[in-house]
């Protein structure tokens, strides 16, 4: 598995975790940062007290600056003060200790204010040309960062909480829509159309889901092949019956008549034990393409076997010719000794069937590097090129009239196919330019 999700999901929440706090911590610096200065009209308000004050001070008028600075306080709640920068008190409240150290008495109005100290700060506006200022402390309707605490919770809780929401449903959507699709072909799947492929519903997309969606694929295939395989058969098999049955009928009917009833009774012998033979075939083909067993258990001699064979095919086959070519022996490890046989047995019948009386079916036997191949060559009449590889499929005949006796219902092809692919090994046909059909089988050594 590529794991390309699962990197991808990787880099989407590392990239937008950093960078959302990143771009968190921006905001909430410049937010701080402009929220710790005062407003301008504050600004401009505390400026032109102090202009009030030193219009006052420089008037001598002691009194009057006096009576405004404790009106001031009252109006504002605050304290403020009139201070030389020897910090002799001029008028007002008297200053605090903290006011004895430092270099300054206050702060200037377009300096910043800490908003996380709980005391508001003094301001100082101090006075032209003179070594006098005046002091207070900031009014709270004057203190900035009111709707700090609400606007840091805003950026450190909410904001990355909407966003984290909104990236999960971005993932969400990209995880689903798979699923979705994947969902879709499933359901189109069930209903019958066995054409459906997730991986085209998802087009370009490459990651666990478009694994996810080729197994699938490869699952429709196979089982929709099966599926159609095995309703083609059963209308198959239901066709050949008809035959066999209509002449079991017939003898039957003959014996109750009781007419010709020895004749008959052998008739009805033959057609039961075809049906019975078409019957097992048909299960026995069902059951390797359902199951696609893996046959390989047992060592054996190629030779050994298809001289047995050979020996059944000519004492069934009397008035035909079969010629081999085999080496001393061809050893084949993991195989089937029942499945080898049952497929060469009907390779070597399906080759006598369609040759003429009195011609040669040539049987070989080649050893090669990692395969043992065996050739059959009949002098029959051939198949079309367009229908080599169809001649396997279960029931096909390429001409009727080719059907040399009432035994062949087209299944020998098909099994022998099968039961060799069981044992990890191939068929395949070719025509041999005026002698016949040649039926080439592939089996590993090993």
């Amino acid at each position: 598995m590529n794991r390309r999700l699962y990197w991808k999901l990787c880099l989407i929440l590392a990239t937008g975790v950093v960078a959302l706090f990143y771009v968190i911590g921006i905001l909430t610096s410049e937010t701080e940062e402009g929220m710790s200065y005062l407003a301008i009209n504050d600004r401009e308000e505390i400026t032109l007290w102090g202009k009030q004050a030193q219009s006052l001070y420089d008037a001598g008028n002691q009194k009057a600056l006096t009576v405004w600075i404790n009106t001031l306080q009252k109006q504002e709640q605050t304290w403020a003060s009139v201070v030389s920068y020897q910090l002799d008190l001029v008028t007002g409240e008297k200053l605090m200790k903290r006011f004895y150290t430092g270099y300054n008495l206050g702060r200037s109005v377009d300096w910043k204010v800490h908003l996380y100290f709980a005391d508001n700060p003094t301001m100082e506006v101090p006075f032209t040309n003179q070594q006098v200022s005046f002091l207070i402390q900031l009014p709270d309707r004057m203190r900035p960062g009111t709707y700090w605490r609400h606007t840091k919770a805003t950026f450190q809780i909410i904001l990355p909480t909407i966003l984290l929401a909104l990236l999960s449903y971005l993932l969400y959507r990209h995880i689903l829509k798979p699923l979705l699709q994947l969902k879709m072909a499933t359901n189109q799947f069930s209903k019958g159309n066995f054409d459906v492929r997730a991986k085209t519903l998802m087009g370009d997309r490459n990651d666990e889901f478009s694994d996810l969606a080729s197994a699938f694929d490869q699952m429709a295939i196979r089982i929709g092949d099966q599926i159609v395989s095995q309703r083609q058969l059963i209308s198959d098999l239901s066709h050949e019956l008809r035959t066999p049955l209509t002449r079991l009928d017939i003898a039957l009917e003959t014996v109750k008549d009781k007419t010709d009833s020895t004749i008959n009774i052998d008739r009805i012998n033959r057609e039961s034990k075809l049906i019975r033979k078409l019957v097992e075939d048909t299960l026995t083909l069902a059951w390797l393409e359902n199951e696609q067993p893996k046959l390989q258990q047992e060592s054996l001699d190629l030779i050994d076997l298809l001289d047995v064979l050979v020996e059944d095919a000519q004492f069934e086959f009397p008035n035909h010719n079969i010629v081999c070519h085999f080496p001393n022996s061809a050893i084949i490890e993991n195989s089937s000794h029942r499945a080898a046989g049952q497929a060469f047995e009907n390779i070597i019948r399906n080759a006598l069937r369609y040759t003429p009386v009195g011609k040669t079916v040539e049987i070989s036997v080649f050893k090669k590097l990692n395969t043992i191949e065996v050739e059959v060559i009949d002098q029959g009449p051939g198949v079309p090129s367009e229908f080599l590889t169809t001649i396997f499929k279960p029931f096909f005949r390429v001409d009727k009239s080719r059907s040399a006796n009432g035994s062949s219902f087209g299944l020998g092809l098909a099994l022998a196919e099968r039961q060799l692919a069981a044992i990890s090994s191939n068929v395949s046909a070719d025509n041999i330019k005026g002698r016949g059909l040649k039926m080439l089988v592939s089996i590993p050594i090993k």
